[in-house]
């Protein structure tokens, strides 16, 4: 039987069911980030296998970002407006499926189909994850908790992702593919068990010319964001891509204003936490993006080192996270979320900048290892704080939503972040396999990747300067009326 009602978190100690609706979110969100580091490993044996030019592998990577980032915010408010568990437990059975299929499949076009549908699933998990969390736990001590174990399970999946994909490439890429299935069809079970079923959190009618144009405008962007690198930032069809999304987004706007029962209330972008948020998360999340790309190209092609070697490189961040994250709520609580974000946007800026030393000769532990150490500093301070604020103040109603816009700005900041880097290493002679080729080209993507990221300082500096109110941990939720 699907249990039923609201939890109540009042309590300092949470109960079996309330741990099993935050593992159960969170064990999705690091299957997504699982997803998506596993498939890189592997994409050299792919286009060997299925037989696929360059241009085409690329879409095994950029089918999923379609998905996911085109249609993240259409995903949110769905969770919203149909129910939370409902929309999660689709989502999450989409993703099995999809998964299924691609480590089944001979034909290089429906591998990319199937990654796109997977991050389509993907859209719709993610921001319904993050609002069962901020409607289950308690604004405050409570929810900051439950979002730090949060991050941890995404920053796991990822870092068990790299490794698991530099084993299994070994017996055979499509393992990568099926190894999400078991996972996803666990979670499934543990959804449905833990998972409250909450009535929709609004009726009336649905916007579907808004749900129409926001979701075409959102993918025709990023797609034009995934492909300007390949074709060219000034070539016709980037243009034309980059022209017919703003004119989409437009007409988004203007439906959404005139809405009775609008996709995306453009009211609650008039919350100022809310707001910096979502520009920082670009500015955080696109710049990691870019360095990570610089990074693989680096460790495998300057230094030699096997898909395994250059995993476990990235694996000293991730455990940082992993072991810090649950216990960062505290500091979080004193210091506020504006001054956690700023923390960890100064320890991103010093380790690109320190990257800018290594050499042909440089040794991991006194080149990589010291940059490895401040990104998980930054992840650990900076991202369950963007979650925090992001969401904080935010009436139920619109929780979903808010997560959907999180996530829309992380992953349309990493399309650009990887887009702007990818330009900048070509167009210095980062395309040419020589070592010291590609190191000229690695310097100028090195202090572009770290130039961006600075301008995140700004947006976090603003936000101390306007929190002489309490922070958003302390605020109260806004009602719909309230931001109108």
């Amino acid at each position: 039987m699907s249990p039923t009602g609201p939890l109540s978190t009042t309590s300092n100690r949470w109960n079996a069911r309330l741990w099993g609706v935050l593992l159960t979110v969170s064990t999705v969100i690091g299957l997504d980030a699982l997803d998506v580091s596993m498939v890189g490993v592997a994409l050299p044996s792919i286009r060997t296998d299925l037989g696929l030019s360059t241009s085409a592998l690329q879409w095994v990577v950029s089918g999923y970002v379609l998905g996911y980032g085109g249609l993240l915010l259409l995903g949110g408010r769905a969770a919203d407006l149909l129910g939370r568990r409902r929309v999660f437990l689709v989502a999450v059975s989409v993703f099995a499926l999809a998964s299924l299929l691609g480590g089944l499949v001979d034909s290089g076009a429906l591998l990319i189909a199937s990654r796109f549908v997977k991050g389509l699933a993907a859209a719709f998990t993610a921001p319904a994850a993050l609002s069962i969390i901020t409607t289950t736990f308690k604004e405050g001590p409570a929810r900051n908790r439950a979002i730090s174990i949060f991050a941890v399970f995404g920053a796991s999946g990822y870092s068990a992702g790299l490794v698991l994909s530099g084993l299994l490439t070994e017996v055979g890429w499509r393992w990568t593919f099926l190894l999400p299935v078991p996972i996803a069809l666990a979670a499934l079970a543990f959804g449905s068990r833990f998972i409250p079923a909450y009535q929709a959190e609004r009726s009336g009618g649905y916007d579907l010319p808004g749900a129409v144009t926001g979701a075409l405008g959102a993918l025709l962007l990023v797609f034009a964001v995934v492909e300007a690198p390949q074709i060219g930032w000034g070539a016709p069809r980037t243009l034309i891509s980059f022209a017919a999304a703003a004119a989409l987004l437009a007409a988004f706007v203007i439906i959404e204003k005139r809405s009775r029962h609008p996709l995306l209330r453009l009211g609650i972008l008039r919350s100022g936490p809310l707001a910096r948020a979502n520009l920082g998360g670009v500015l955080f999340f696109g710049p990691y993006i870019g360095f990570q790309f610089v990074v693989m190209l680096y460790l495998q092609s300057v230094l030699h080192w096997s898909a395994l070697q250059t995993a476990l490189g990235f694996l000293p961040m991730a455990l940082i996270v992993a072991v810090s994250s649950p216990r960062i709520e505290p500091l979080i609580e004193r210091a506020g979320t504006s001054r956690a974000i700023l923390g960890g946007v100064v320890a991103h800026v010093a380790g690109y900048l320190l990257f800018l030393r290594v050499d042909e000769h440089s040794g991991y532990f006194g080149s990589v290892f010291p940059s490895m150490v401040l990104l998980g500093i930054g992840f650990t301070l900076g991202f369950a704080a963007l979650n925090i604020q992001a969401t904080a103040g935010i009436a139920d109603d619109e929780q979903g939503l808010a997560g959907g816009l999180l996530n829309t700005s992380l992953q349309v900041g990493g399309a650009i972040g990887l887009a702007i880097t990818t330009a900048v290493l070509t167009a210095n002679g980062g395309q040419d396999a020589s070592a010291a080729a590609l190191l000229t080209g690695l310097r100028p993507a090195l202090t572009v990747v770290s130039g961006i990221a600075a301008l995140g300082l700004l947006i976090a500096l603003s936000g101390i300067r306007a929190r002489r109110a309490p922070e958003p941990s302390t605020l109260p939720a806004v009602s719909a009326d309230e931001l109108v």
